[in-house]
């Protein structure tokens, strides 16, 4: 499965990154050992021919924040390969990983654990300036620190010198962007960004991460839940599901007119404004209860699927070309579009 974020920066179309079959698993439980599949054969791509933003959205416990902690060498897939620039991150040297880290910035949804409450919050700026290089003397320093926070919003004489309790959670979360720019990064990994904000500072830092990929060509990949926000500000999304990503397209495209039967129950899951409808959905009958308790070897999603087939149990559907730029892995489509 392909699914692209490309990026003009570098001058080259070669791929950021590309994922390889990565798998990745947990296992919980002292006397009962209990295995899940964060991450299951994921195959994707990030080019870099332009920038772009692409989400990768999916419910709880999908697979995305795996994935975004494979791709930064956080977390070691257990089967699979993660390259970026074609170099596999696994044996990349240490100057190279050094690199990759600079080039390669994350954003997390909980921007208070990123910070030491005993340090101000110059601190989380200071450090990636010292550790990489970015200036030569401490009024450069100063000066590319300004210059990102303006980017962000923020007003350095409001900022700086006070200890992290002492802002707001908006202004922390634009903070760690402001930190994600001062590395001047050819990918940022923003994984739920403006989850725990209100929606005009959801605004703000949706406003941020555009202005970033269009202004200063950088590319973004946005890990989401909320459909909606990835609807606003991406171009391109990948659904997950189970720790598969079930389809991928244009944004458009994917979320008017979803193919897979995943991708429909979530956008059927997005509440409307429309007081004649009750919350809930229809009542299960009893073939949907027997079917959510049976095991599968095959597509992860059967059990909930509505138009599960035989061998959905047994087979793991292949990607199929629903579009001239979209894939869906679902056997739904094995009679009319091209395997890939």
């Amino acid at each position: 499965m392909s699914s692209q974020v490309n990026h003009a920066g570098s001058g080259d179309s070669a791929d950021i990154f590309e994922v390889r079959n990565a798998t990745k698993a947990y296992s919980s439980g002292m006397l009962k050992k209990s295995v899940t599949l964060a991450a299951d054969n994921v195959t994707w791509r990030i080019t870099g021919a332009r920038p772009t933003i692409t989400a990768v959205a999916g419910e709880s416990g999908s697979g995305k924040t795996t994935l975004s902690l494979m791709l930064t060498g956080q977390v070691k897939p257990d089967a699979g390969q993660i390259f970026y620039r074609g170099e596999d991150i696994a044996t990349m040297p240490r100057e190279r990983r050094k690199l990759m880290r600079r080039e390669v910035q994350p954003i997390y949804q909980d921007p208070f654990s990123a910070y030491n409450p005993f340090y101000k919050v110059d601190h989380v700026l200071q450090m990636p300036v010292r550790h990489y290089g970015l200036a030569r003397t401490k009024k450069e320093a100063e000066f590319i620190i300004h210059e990102a926070l303006e980017t962000v919003g923020l007003r350095p004489a409001e900022t700086l010198g006070r200890f992290p309790h002492q802002l707001s959670g908006g202004q922390r979360q634009r903070l760690m962007v402001a930190r994600a720019v001062l590395c001047k990064p050819k990918l940022i990994l923003a994984d739920e960004p403006v989850s725990m904000v209100d929606a005009s500072l959801r605004a703000t830092i949706l406003t941020s991460l555009r202005r970033l990929n269009q202004e200063l060509g950088i590319s973004i990949v946005y890990i989401t839940h909320d459909l909606t926000t990835a609807y606003q500000i991406a171009e391109d999304i990948a659904i997950m599901y189970a720790g598969s990503i079930v389809e991928a397209g244009p944004v458009d495209q994917v979320i008017r007119d979803p193919k897979h039967p995943y991708t429909q129950l979530l956008i059927a899951s997005i509440p409307l404004p429309d007081k004649s409808k009750r919350w809930g959905g229809a009542v299960k009958d009893e073939a949907s209860i027997a079917a959510a308790k049976r095991t599968t070897t095959g597509c992860r999603f059967a059990p909930r699927c509505p138009a599960a087939m035989d061998k959905c149990w047994s087979q793991k559907p292949p990607f199929y070309q629903t579009d001239p730029q979209r894939k869906a892995a679902c056997f739904l489509f094995e009679d009319g579009a091209r395997k890939v």
